[in-house]
C-alpha cells in the first residue's frame, strides 16, 4: 500500500541519504521516493506505518509528520436559465394544451383565453397551497400589497382560486376580468421594480414548493396575462 509522509530538517543530500538508510530499515517499507525540496516522502509499504515508529529510526534533527490533505476544489454548476425555468415552461404546455382541449368542437379564440386564464389560476394556487404559510412570506418579497399587509399574501391562492373556477364556469366574466387585471398589475409593478434592481430573489408564482428565480420570464408571464385579461374586457364590453 502507498503511504505519504513529510519529514522536516532535509537540507543536503547527505540529510536524503541518512534519511532514505533510516526508512529502509524499518520493516514493510518496501520502496520509497523522497523529494528533498518539499521534503515529502512516499513509500511503498505493507502496512500503515505510525509516526512514532518512523521517528524511532529518524535522528532528533528529522522530524515526521503526516501530510495534510489538500481540500479538493469542489466545482459548483450553476443551472442554466431555461434549466431553472423548466417547471415554468413545462406547467405553460401543459396548461396550453389543457384549453385546446377544453374546446372540443366549439373552438374559439375567447373560450380559449378563458380555459387558458382558469387552469392557470387553479394551477398556480394549487402550488401556493403547497406550502401556504411560506408563499406569504415569499411573496411580500416584492408584491406591493403583500409588502404592507400579510392578510393579503394569506387571501391570495384564495383569489386565484375563485378567479379559475369564475373563468372555467363563465360566471361574473366582467367581475374576473377586472380583478385580474388589477391583481396582476400590483404583482407586475413589484416584478418590474426588482429586476430594475437586480434584486435576487425567488418568485413565488409556483409558491415555494419549486424554487423559481425572479426573471424576465417571470414578468412575461405576469404581462401576458394581464393583456389577455384586458383585452378580453374590451371583448364582453363590445
Amino acid at each position: 500500500m502507498k503511504q505519504s509522509i513529510h519529514i522536516s530538517g532535509m537540507t543536503c543530500n547527505i540529510c536524503l541519504e541518512k534519511v532514505t538508510k533510516s526508512l529502509y530499515s524499518i520493516h514493510g517499507v518496501v520502496d520509497l521516493k523522497i523529494d528533498l525540496e518539499s521534503g515529502n516522502v512516499n513509500m511503498e509499504v505493507s502496512d500503515e506505518l505510525p509516526l512514532n515508529q518512523i521517528a524511532e529510526v529518524l535522528s532528533p534533527k528529522y522530524k515526521p509528520s503526516f501530510i495534510n490533505q489538500t481540500k479538493k476544489k469542489i466545482s459548483v454548476t450553476i443551472p442554466s436559465k431555461t434549466k431553472e425555468l423548466f417547471p415554468l415552461f413545462l406547467i405553460f404546455t401543459y396548461l396550453v394544451v389543457g384549453s385546446i382541449l377544453l374546446q372540443k368542437d366549439n373552438f374559439s379564440i375567447p373560450s380559449l383565453m378563458f380555459d387558458f386564464m382558469g387552469l392557470f389560476f387553479i394551477v398556480f394556487s394549487f402550488f401556493k397551497f403547497l406550502d401556504y404559510g411560506g408563499f406569504a412570506i415569499a411573496f411580500a418579497k416584492y408584491d406591493p400589497i403583500a409588502k404592507r399587509s400579510i392578510y393579503y399574501g394569506n387571501i391570495y391562492p384564495f383569489i386565484e382560486t375563485i378567479l379559475g373556477i369564475m373563468f372555467l364556469i363563465r360566471w361574473q366574466l366582467i367581475i374576473a376580468l377586472i380583478t385580474t387585471s388589477v391583481v396582476l398589475s400590483l404583482t407586475t409593478i413589484g416584478v418590474i421594480y426588482n429586476l430594475f434592481n437586480n434584486n435576487k430573489i425567488d418568485c413565488a408564482c409556483l409558491g415555494t414548493a419549486i424554487k423559481l428565480p425572479m426573471t424576465k420570464a417571470t414578468l412575461i408571464e405576469n404581462i401576458l396575462m394581464l393583456v389577455m385579461s384586458i383585452s378580453m374586457i374590451f371583448y364582453q364590453l363590445d
